[in-house]
């Protein structure tokens, strides 16, 4: 007789040796081309970025996320698209865009990644 574990309750005692399927959990894997790392482990449309915040200012977005149940970054997300709904910002020249791409590429260290150009 083999010897039986009580890990799935009281149904296991009862089943016979067949296997039993396993839900995954959490977010579904994307299945997005990763163009640059900063995009590695982000959904399709994010990237991630490193800034530099005061930090009585970066602890009032995370009071604020709190409290209103959110991510931080939904917060932060937040508060960037009603700033720049009204200020209305042109679209930077092509030339300063392409430029600052080439910069980019120079601190891009992985071999095959290429930055990209926003969308507007």
């Amino acid at each position: 007789m083999s010897k039986k574990t009580f890990t799935g309750g009281l149904n296991s005692l009862f089943e016979t040796k067949k296997e039993t399927q396993r839900v995954k959990v959490g977010r579904p894997r994307s299945n997005k081309e990763i163009n640059i790392s900063s995009q590695k482990g982000t959904i399709p449309g994010e990237t991630r970025a490193t800034i530099i915040i005061n930090e009585q200012l970066l602890d009032k977005v995370k009071a604020v996320a709190y409290w209103d149940r959110e991510l931080v970054k939904e917060t932060i997300n937040k508060a960037i698209t009603d700033y720049i709904e009204k200020k209305k910002p042109k679209p930077r020249p092509i030339d300063t865009r392409k430029k600052e791409q080439e910069q980019n590429q120079k601190l891009i260290k992985i071999d095959g990644n290429t930055a990209r150009l926003p969308e507007y």
